[in-house]
């Protein structure tokens, strides 16, 4: 295949259609390409799903989108979404920890204080005091990555992370904050620690330039009618341009075809392509590349993902008597279940305004290594929910309707050295001409950070190779959404 430019008609076949597959595909119809899109599931959209809850429409996965990067409310509009674009009603979130739903603390970087002031109330005294010693602390080298919980716990102290980074950094991964990595998932702040001697030193140089440079608008989008229409809309545009989507079509194959192209096997079905887009997760890509990238599978295949579950229940408004803000976190320390909890008729309006006798709420469990709950049944997951949600807000009425949506695998990991693995993986790809890859694996969880992945595999496509090499050095930061997100 030559490195001809768009819109000369080449064959691409896309494989998964989540929200990654989706935008690649959006991409490639738009510069002339014929594309074909294979997803093994009977639906699209991958970890975005709309559902309904006593009539509501709801969101049961992602339920937000960054504002502050441009690529998913970009795709929005240009999906037709632009009207139904909103900001949350309320950002103001808290966390339930030493026994009270407290304020959620400003003035941090992904829990990461500049002041120990800025976590006064959150922290024991003990706590606060932990964090003015990092001034006098001699420099922590960090080389070529470390993990954010472990840096941060030798500067600040264990309390800072377990209060606060962990809660923040589990939202957006469902991870452990002593595992992941800095540099990928924090890389401002794996940045500046790389020029200062003193973290609190370098996070309060990062609220400087922030300061400096203002960024106007929300910080988060939602969506009227849920996130999860974003990949309906993408699909419906993708086919208005000639494209062909196929459902409940697993790929098995993935070769080499004679003339400088590519083999895709469907089941019974085979389709020759100039190019391929591997959008599926970490552990499907690595058996679709073990044929002819087996370096590019081995580094994929170590790759590991963390499960959950999200519940969702609906209440009848006259029986609520919920607390003000969006929601709240909960740090693992403090022995709770639920990992988090949406008031999603507070945080977004159109819920509100389209069931104005509901209330829906959303709780999460499961984090990584943390398999046991999950094995409870949903009846389980929901009676924990409720005792929680009780605990932290004093809610003891009864749900009209509970939902429990289970995204096994749902996660991909970063622990320290994600970015050296991810550079692997394109090294090894490298010398496969019209071959690329994309998704939540590589540059970052959220919806932004994987459309931005599928954007490059797209350039990557059509021989530019600038925005692949930009965010294999500088990864997307993906943000907590507030709560529960």
């Amino acid at each position: 295949m030559s490195g001809s430019h768009a819109g000369d008609g080449r064959r691409v076949v896309v494989i998964g259609a989540g929200i990654a597959g989706l935008a690649a595909a959006h991409r490639l119809v738009r510069r002339g390409a014929r594309v074909t899109v294979l997803e093994a599931s009977d639906r699209v959209g991958g970890k975005l799903l709309p559902g309904e809850i006593a009539g509501a429409r709801v969101d049961l996965g992602a339920e937000s989108l960054l504002a502050r990067r441009p690529e998913a409310v970009g795709l929005a509009r240009e999906v037709g979404l632009a009207d139904r674009l909103q900001p949350p009603a309320t950002a103001t979130a808290s966390l339930w920890t030493r026994g009270a739903l407290r304020p959620m603390p400003k003035g941090h970087v992904m829990g990461v204080p500049g002041t120990a002031a800025a976590l006064a109330g959150v922290l024991s005294d003990e706590g606060l005091a932990r964090i003015e010693r990092d001034a006098d602390l001699p420099r922590t080298e960090i080389g070529d990555d470390v993990a954010v919980g472990a840096y941060v716990a030798a500067r600040l102290g264990r309390e800072v992370v377990d209060r606060l980074v962990e809660p923040l950094l589990g939202g957006v991964y469902a991870g452990d904050a002593y595992r992941i990595s800095m540099r990928s998932a924090v890389p401002q702040l794996f940045r500046a620690a790389r020029t200062h001697t003193s973290l609190t030193e370098a996070v309060r140089e990062i609220q400087a330039q922030s300061t400096a440079s203002p960024q106007t608008g929300p910080v988060f989008m939602g969506i009227a009618g849920g996130v999860g229409t974003l990949p309906l809309a993408v699909a419906e545009s993708v086919r208005a341009h000639g494209a062909e989507i196929l459902t409940g079509t697993p790929v098995t194959g993935l070769r080499r075809a004679p003339e400088d192209g590519w083999r895709v096997t469907a089941g019974d079905r085979v389709l020759d392509a100039d190019a391929v887009v591997v959008a599926v997760p970490a552990p499907a890509a690595a058996r679709l590349l073990h044929a002819e990238a087996p370096g590019a599978a081995v580094e994929l295949a170590a790759v590991e993902y963390a499960s959950m579950a999200l519940i969702t229940l609906a209440y009848r408004r006259a029986e609520t008597d919920l607390p003000e803000g969006s929601g709240f976190l909960v740090p693992p320390v403090d022995g709770h279940t639920i990992k988090a909890s949406t008031f999603a008729s507070r945080k977004w309006g159109w819920i509100a305004d389209e069931n104005p006798d509901l209330v829906v709420l959303r709780t999460s469990v499961g984090r990584h290594g943390e398999t046991e709950i999950l094995r409870h049944d949903d009846a389980d997951l929901v009676e924990v929910s409720r005792h929680d949600l009780r605990a932290a807000t004093g809610l003891a009425a009864t749900p009209v309707e509970t939902r429990v949506t289970r995204w096994q695998d749902g996660l991909p990991q970063y622990p320290v050295g994600h970015h050296a693995r991810v550079a692997r993986v394109r090294e090894h790809l490298a010398g496969l001409a019209g071959l690329a890859v994309c998704g939540a694996a590589y540059d970052g969880v959220g919806v932004p950070a994987c459309i931005a992945s599928a954007y490059a595999a797209a350039d990557q496509i059509h021989g530019d190779l600038r925005a692949v090499q930009q965010l294999t050095a500088n990864p997307v930061q993906s943000l907590h959404g507030g709560a529960g997100e």
